[in-house]
């Protein structure tokens, strides 16, 4: 997502090129000021709370927030022997984190030995995100990941006609689907219920969690299993999508005005699991919160 995940500028599978008269290296790394206060909670206790962190782009990965060690609680961070070696940024030590009786081995790490070009880490300790208990930005609990500040959504309304089939039925057929931009992912297309023969999807237990949407839950289309998608109640940022469905190129046929709809390679969605501790009610928009 955004700038170093899924196809970013800085991520492996990137769909564009910087035009440079010489090659770049294969693996850029990018540290910016995320300009937010962030917190961390782990054991019952506030154990990080700063508003100088240090974000962290490394290609491939999501985005790791880098706290100043004085904004850490003193007896949070434990150091142990184990050690390993980052490719770009050297000797990475790692340590248990505590709070009262609840610990979690290598929690958090710390790069002590930089190079130069990497001065912005100096003095900061990252936490693994799913050790924690939560993260949070002022007080509201931040989920999957730090917020990628170069991630977009817009959803944008066409009058195309849209058509999807399984076999010889005819699933869906709208004039008014919505279709969804999101960094680094192909166009999605999302459709009204009333514009889908709902008597062939059968709802499934399976669910994933997007950062940025909200808890989506799936559908399977006879013995075609996770072929529909949908965000009940989707983020207010995103609340066109609530309770639109979306259809999976790759495993039903999707049309567009005729034309058949693939997915380019790389474009594969990744989802994510659920934070630590995380609950459904949490995951859902406040103001929809029990």
């Amino acid at each position: 997502m955004g700038l170093s995940w899924q196809q970013g500028p800085l991520s492996p599978g990137a769909i564009g090129r910087f035009l440079v008269p010489e090659p770049l290296p294969k693996r850029l790394l990018y540290a910016e000021p995320l300009r937010r206060r962030m917190r961390v909670r782990f054991g019952g206790v506030w154990i990080a709370d700063s508003e100088d962190v240090i974000l962290l782009f490394e290609p491939g990965r999501y985005p790791v927030a880098y706290f100043p060690k004085s904004d850490v609680s003193a007896d949070a961070l434990e150091r142990t022997e184990y050690t390993t070696q980052h490719h770009e940024l050297g000797l990475t030590s790692w340590y248990i984190v505590r709070a009262g009786e609840q610990s979690a081995p290598r929690g958090a790490w710390q790069h002590v030995n930089l190079p130069d070009y990497a001065s912005e880490l100096r003095g900061r300790a990252a936490f693994a995100w799913h050790a924690m208990d939560a993260f949070y930005e002022e007080d509201e609990r931040i989920v999957g990941h730090a917020a990628d500040s170069y991630h977009r959504i817009d959803i944008r309304q066409t009058s195309r006609n849209l058509m999807v089939r399984h076999s010889d039925r005819i699933i869906a057929d709208t004039k008014r689907p919505l279709v969804l931009y999101e960094s680094g992912f192909a166009p999605r297309w999302y459709v009204p219920r009333v514009d889908v023969d709902e008597s062939a999807l059968t709802p499934v237990e399976h669910q994933t969690f997007c950062p940025y949407k909200g808890v989506c839950s799936y559908y399977d289309i006879g013995e075609t299993h996770l072929a529909v998608w949908s965000y009940r109640e989707a983020y207010p940022e995103v609340g066109r999508i609530s309770d639109l469905v979306s259809f999976e190129p790759d495993i039903v046929s999707v049309q567009l005005d005729g034309r058949q709809i693939r997915l380019a390679p790389g474009q594969t969605v990744i989802p994510h699991g659920p934070d630590r501790h995380l609950t459904v009610a949490e995951a859902l928009p406040r103001g929809k919160r029990p």
